[in-house]
């Protein structure tokens, strides 16, 4: 009946539920709060915490469960199914009583991952300016799970979070691609969406998988035992380089103010933004660079309500502008957008001074992006000519590090916060967005995300859970030649893994952005997912999916490509010919070919390769233009013949 004894059996306890044991307080955990969605047409588990042999009920819904907390202090009931609506209310009664309000009853996902999941809203707010304002959806709601890390044992519970409504405020919080899945659901399907959304930017699949789950993996699972050693952790994770002296300032523009207004310029030299200072004379430089410019700014642009824009830069940087430090980013990643503080802006000349930290390969400012200082309609251009100065150049650590190590990327670190204490919560499926960390091992990952998902559907008691991914999109410098592709090969594991039952998979080759890791378009990431889950969990029989290869047959100097997943037909996004298709003979030396349409398959050949065995389609880190759609909108998936 309770099947959290079983699972929670051997976990450490929170140090919070003692407290409370010996208060004889009913605790839930932090998942079960006012506005949550519960699953429809399931079992629903509620569960929490008393005094050792205290009476519990339950009431939802005009019935009455009850239990008695155990030895353990642990109690749990389960609700009948219930229908899609709401608002309920529940009452938990013991010797205290809780009352949980505005509950709704609809399809509850957990959507987990790294940085592409984690993206809320507001960083996206450009593009989707108009979805913010016009979000008005009460019946979408999400639970933030917080970041956290443990790297001793799976946790009982979270220490914080709360659900919140799609509104035009609190949207701006939601995961971008969380929201467009949930709010394209409930416009289909017309029933209360929960959105649970446990991500943390960076991380690799290993933080998210329990140590029973790596058990295959013995050198994963030698980390974790290794991680239980609170000493060494203690060191790694503040550890200095080896012979280090104490830290001290020794960027030559923070000690000379090189921001302050009052500084004199002296020996700064022209530089062209955007761009890296590798490829504008600065070579072999990793340290500090500084960049100034005067911004001439009318006067209705000083008023309220004005951002900077200074698109992506390599790898961390700081902004001044009159000599006030305006915002920080200390990693590459990241859209840098920085509010100015109200009055800080003049009528005339404004100093805006960058300092940018780079520790390795080209730093400066990334190409293609918006640089701009936006305030209402008006917006002034940031590119053209700065002045640059090196600040500092960073010497060579000797000795080098005895292993500094991001806790959150260690293996079982997030499984045991983040995952962990969700596992009694009934849900629909889950939604995972994750990858960008594991690119360098394809082979490791091909094994790693199917054992995950039969490791979290047993954790929820449900072997056949809908778990639904996305498929990485381009990324990094376009490839102009057929040419060998890490992510390539990562997008070949991730898609592998639609083997196993109940699974899929949306495609997103089309949607990258070269210089950028977490491309602005989720709305399509979103919607494509949610057409997956049409099909994988609500059973309708829809085409959910672009091409995906079946087959290819040599015919002469042609080689003929079938694909599964047509459906009204194959066809291009642009008119144009199927772009994208290498071909090669049995040396594996490939080279574009011309590709058409016949019916439902491709034709693909070359005048350099008359006797062709092998073909590819948007094999590359960023294929150029991968153009081959079905006629329902939706993106073929990049592959290979030649495995």
């Amino acid at each position: 009946m309770f099947r959290m004894k079983s699972l929670l059996k051997g976990m450490f306890l929170l140090s919070a539920f003692a407290s409370l044991n010996a208060s004889a307080q009913i605790k839930l955990p932090r998942i079960l709060r006012d506005s949550m969605v519960l699953q429809r047409n399931a079992k629903i588990n509620i569960w929490g915490w008393a005094s050792k042999g205290e009476r519990v009920s339950v009431r939802f819904n005009s019935q009455t469960y009850r239990a008695i907390t155990g030895n353990d202090g642990k109690w749990a009931v389960q609700l009948a199914p219930v229908k899609a609506g709401g608002p309920y209310k529940m009452e938990i009664a013991g010797k205290n009583k809780i009352i949980l309000k505005e509950l709704l009853v609809g399809d509850v996902w957990l959507c987990a991952g790294q940085s592409n999941m984690e993206h809320q809203m507001k960083l996206h707010d450009i593009i989707y300016a108009n979805e913010i304002a016009a979000a008005d959806f009460p019946q979408i709601r999400q639970f933030k799970v917080p970041n956290t890390v443990n790297l001793q044992a799976p946790q009982d519970d979270l220490p914080s979070g709360s659900w919140t409504w799609a509104g035009p405020a609190g949207v701006r919080d939601f995961s971008a691609v969380a929201y467009f899945f949930a709010k394209a659901l409930y416009e289909k399907y017309q029933v209360p969406i929960g959105i649970i959304n446990s991500s943390w930017g960076g991380i690799p699949i290993e933080a998210m998988m329990s140590e029973k789950s790596l058990q295959p993996f013995p050198d994963v699972l030698a980390i974790i035992e290794k991680n239980k050693d609170t000493a060494y952790i203690n060191r790694s994770a503040h550890n200095e380089p080896s012979g280090a002296q104490p830290s001290k300032i020794q960027d030559r523009g923070l000690t000379e103010q090189w921001y302050a207004p009052s500084y004199h310029p002296k020996g700064w030299r022209p530089f062209a933004v955007p761009g890296y200072w590798e490829d504008q004379g600065v070579k072999d430089l990793d340290g500090t660079v500084w960049f100034r410019r005067e911004i001439e700014v009318p006067q209705p642009m000083t008023q309220r309500g004005a951002k900077v824009f200074l698109g992506r830069i390599v790898d961390a940087d700081e902004l001044y502008i009159n000599g006030t430090k305006v915002g920080a980013t200390y990693y590459m990643y990241p859209q840098r957008r920085y509010a100015v503080p109200d009055g800080l802006l003049k009528p005339g000349k404004n100093l805006f001074v960058i300092k940018i930290s780079n520790k390795a390969g080209k730093g400066g400012f990334v190409p293609d992006k918006p640089y701009q200082l936006i305030a209402g309609n008006d917006t002034i251009d940031l590119t053209g000519y700065w002045q640059y100065k090196v600040g500092e150049v960073n010497a060579p650590a000797r000795g080098g590090k005895a292993g500094n190590i991001a806790l959150q990327n260690q293996p079982g670190a997030l499984y045991n916060t983040m995952i962990a204490p969700l596992t009694n919560y009934t849900l629909k499926g889950f939604v995972w967005y994750q990858g960008e960390s594991n690119t360098g091992n394809a082979a490791a990952y091909a094994k790693l995300q199917p054992a995950m998902i039969q490791d979290w559907r047993a954790k929820w008691q449900s072997r056949d859970l809908p778990f639904l991914f996305v498929q990485l999109p381009g990324f990094m410098d376009y490839s102009y030649w057929p040419a060998e592709s890490d992510w390539a090969l990562f997008r070949e594991a991730q898609a592998q893994t639609l083997s196993l039952p109940n699974t899929a998979m949306a495609v997103a080759i089309d949607l990258g952005e070269w210089n950028d890791i977490h491309p602005d378009r989720k709305k399509e990431v979103g919607d494509r997912l949610a057409l997956a889950a049409g099909k994988i969990a609500y059973g309708e029989n829809i085409v959910y999916s672009g091409p995906s290869f079946q087959s290819a047959v040599i015919d002469g100097n042609k080689m003929m490509i079938t694909f599964k997943n047509t459906g009204s037909g194959l066809c291009t996004s642009d008119g144009e010919p199927p772009a994208e298709f290498a071909i090669a003979g049995a040396d594996k030396k490939f080279v574009w070919a011309d590709a058409k349409i016949e019916g439902r398959k491709i034709v693909v050949s070359s005048n350099e390769i008359a006797a062709p065995r092998y073909v590819r389609y948007a094999w590359a880190d960023d294929p150029v233009h991968p153009n081959l759609i079905n006629k329902e909108g939706l993106p073929a998936a990049p592959f290979r013949t030649d495995e």
